[in-house]
C-alpha cells in the first residue's frame, strides 16, 4: 500500500495524522461558556426542534435574550455544521450503554481526580453533553485544523520543493501557536481559518485552472467563513479582490459571478436565520447579549479604533501576547521582508500581508481584545496561517546555517513550553483576571499535576502521566513517517536513472 506513495503524499498523510492525534488527544473544556453556547444551539435544534436554548442556558453566559426566550449569541456557522453530525451521534447517545458508561466514570479514580470539589460530580446529562462536545469538536475543529496543516504544507511547495522547511513551518504553525489550543475546542476560529486558507490555497495553486466548480467552491468557503466568525469578512473582501484580479489577468473577470453565487447563497441562509431569530437580516445575536450590553454597544459592535496599549497587549504583553506565547512567529517579520525582496508571488504577498494586518487592526480595535478566558489573542487565529506562510523564506534561506537552526530551536522550544503548558493546564482556559498566565496559571497547575482531561485519563492515568500515551503515539508516528519517507526517497533514487534511460530510448 505505502510503496505506491511518493514522499510528498507520505508527508501529507503524516502531517494530517500527527496534527489530528495532538489536537484530539485532549478533550475540550467541559464548562466553557463559549463552547457551551454553540453546543446548546446544536442540542436544542436536534433534540427539541427549536433554536431556543432556554433548557440549557444555565451553562453559559454567552446568550442572547429575545422576548422571553434565549438563543446562542454566537455566529452560527460552527453549530450549523455540527447539527447533522449530532443527529447521527444521538442514535448512540440514546443507547442504554450510556448509563453504564456514566456509572463507570462516577467510580473512575483518574477521572474523579480532574473534577472540582465544588462541582456537581458525574451526572448522566453532563456525560451526554461532554461526549457530544468531544465528538463535535473533533469534526468541526480538529479535522479542519489538521487539513489546514496539509493545505499549508502543499501551498509552501509554491516556494520550495524541499520538504524540511515546509514541514518545519507547518508543524510550527499547527503545534506551536494558539492554533493548537483552539484546534481542540468547539470555537469557530480554527474552522474559519481553515475555510479562508482553503479558499486562498485553491486560488493560489489553481490560478491557471480556475474553472466554474473551483470558483463555486471558493465562494462557498468564503461565505461560510463569515457565518462562522464575523471578523472573517475582512479576509473575505481581500480574497474576493484577489480572485477578481486573477480572473481579470486572464480576461475572465465576469467569472467572479461563480464566487458571488455560492457566497451569496450562504449569506441568504444566514440572513434568513437572523431574521427568524433576531428580527432582521443583519441583526446579530451580539446585539441581544443580555450580559454584555455595555461592551457590544461601545463604538460599532464593541469596535472603536486601534489603541497602542492594545497592540502591545496582543503582541508582547504577558497577559495575552502572541509573541510571548509563540516567539517562533517572530520569524514572520523577516519572512515578509525576504518574500518581498525575492520578487516571488507579489499578489500572494499582498494578500497574506493585508489579511494579517487587517485582522490585527480589528483585534486592536475591540474593547474586549483579550477574548475573555483564552489562550493568547484568539481573534487573530484566522490570520495566523497567512502570516505563517511568510516563515518559509527564513527557513528556505537560512535553514542550513547552524546559527539559524539554534535560534529556531530556541524559539520553537519556548513556544512548545508556553503553548502546550497553557493548553494542557487545568480544566478551563486561563481567566481574564490572571496577569501572567504562564507563571500564575500554567506553572502552578503543572506542578500540582492538574492536567486537562484527555484520553490517558480514561485509560486510568493521572496528572502528567496521562500524557504518556500521547508521547508514545507521537514517537511511533514520527518513526513511521521517517521510515516511509526514507524508503520512498530510496525508491525514487533507484527508479530515476531507469526512467531517464527509457526516455532517451523512446526519444530515439
Amino acid at each position: 500500500m505505502f510503496s505506491a506513495l511518493n514522499a510528498n503524499k507520505i508527508h501529507q498523510i503524516a502531517i494530517f495524522l500527527l496534527l489530528l492525534v495532538c489536537y484530539a488527544y485532549t478533550f475540550p473544556r467541559w464548562a466553557d461558556p463559549n463552547q457551551n453556547s454553540r453546543l446548546n444551539m446544536v442540542v436544542a435544534v436536534v433534540e427539541d426542534g427549536t433554536f431556543q436554548i432556554d433548557k440549557y442556558v444555565q451553562n453559559t453566559v454567552d446568550y442572547a435574550k429575545v422576548g422571553e426566550h434565549y438563543y446562542s449569541d454566537k455566529a452560527p456557522g460552527a453549530a450549523f455544521l455540527a447539527m447533522p453530525f449530532y443527529a447521527g451521534l444521538k442514535l448512540f447517545l440514546d443507547l442504554p450503554v450510556l448509563d453504564s458508561f456514566t456509572e463507570r466514570l462516577a467510580h473512575h479514580q483518574a477521572f474523579q481526580s480532574t473534577l472540582r470539589s465544588e462541582g456537581s460530580g458525574v451526572l448522566a446529562q453532563k456525560v451526554r453533553f461532554a461526549l457530544a462536545q468531544v465528538a463535535l469538536t473533533f469534526v468541526v475543529a480538529a479535522v479542519p485544523s489538521a487539513l489546514l496543516g496539509v493545505l499549508l504544507f502543499n501551498l509552501l511547495g509554491q516556494f520550495t520543493q524541499a520538504a524540511a522547511p515546509r514541514i518545519a513551518v507547518t508543524l510550527g504553525y499547527g503545534l506551536l501557536t494558539p492554533a493548537f489550543a483552539y484546534a481542540g475546542a468547539f470555537y469557530g476560529h480554527q474552522l474559519s481559518a481553515a475555510l479562508l486558507f482553503g479558499a486562498f490555497a485553491l486560488l493560489f495553486t489553481r490560478k491557471e485552472r480556475l474553472t466554474a466548480p473551483v470558483l463555486l467552491l471558493v465562494g462557498l468557503l468564503l461565505g461560510y467563513s463569515v457565518v462562522t466568525e464575523y471578523p472573517a469578512a475582512l479576509a473575505v473582501v481581500i480574497l474576493t479582490v484577489y480572485a477578481l484580479f486573477l480572473l481579470a489577468q486572464r480576461g475572465r473577470w465576469r467569472h467572479i459571478g461563480w464566487v458571488m453565487l455560492t457566497g451569496g447563497l450562504v449569506a441568504l441562509g444566514w440572513m434568513a436565520y437572523n431574521t427568524a431569530i433576531f428580527g432582521g437580516p443583519l441583526e446579530l445575536g451580539y446585539s441581544y447579549s443580555e450580559l454584555w450590553q455595555d461592551q457590544h454597544h461601545t463604538g460599532f459592535m464593541s469596535l472603536s479604533f486601534p489603541q497602542p496599549a492594545t497592540m502591545w497587549g496582543i503582541t508582547f504583553g504577558l497577559f495575552r501576547g502572541l509573541f510571548v506565547l509563540s516567539p517562533l512567529l517572530l520569524l514572520v517579520f523577516p519572512g515578509f521582508v525576504q518574500w518581498w525582496r525575492s520578487g516571488e508571488q507579489r499578489a500572494e504577498w499582498t494578500v497574506a500581508l493585508l489579511i494579517s494586518v487587517s485582522i490585527f487592526l480589528f483585534n486592536s480595535s475591540s474593547v474586549m481584545w483579550w477574548g475573555g478566558f483564552a489562550i493568547g489573542p484568539r481573534y487573530l487565529l484566522p490570520a495566523l496561517p497567512f502570516a505563517a506562510t511568510a516563515m518559509i523564506f527564513p527557513f528556505r534561506a537560512w535553514g542550513r546555517k547552524t546559527g539559524f537552526r539554534l535560534l529556531a530551536a530556541a524559539l520553537a522550544g519556548w513556544s512548545l513550553v508556553a503553548t502546550w503548558g497553557l493548553t494542557l493546564a487545568e480544566q478551563a482556559f486561563p481567566n481574564d483576571n490572571i496577569f501572567n498566565p504562564l507563571l500564575e496559571y500554567a506553572l502552578p497547575n503543572w506542578l500540582a499535576g492538574n492536567v486537562a482531561r484527555n484520553a490517558g485519563t480514561i485509560l486510568g492515568l493521572r496528572g502528567v502521566w496521562s500524557l504518556l500515551p500521547l508521547l508514545a503515539l507521537v514517537i511511533l508516528l514520527g518513526a513511521a513517517w521517517w521510515w516511509l519517507a526514507m524508503r520512498a526517497g530510496k525508491q525514487t533514487a533507484q527508479t530515476t536513472p531507469v526512467d531517464i534511460q527509457q526516455n532517451v530510448v523512446s526519444a530515439r
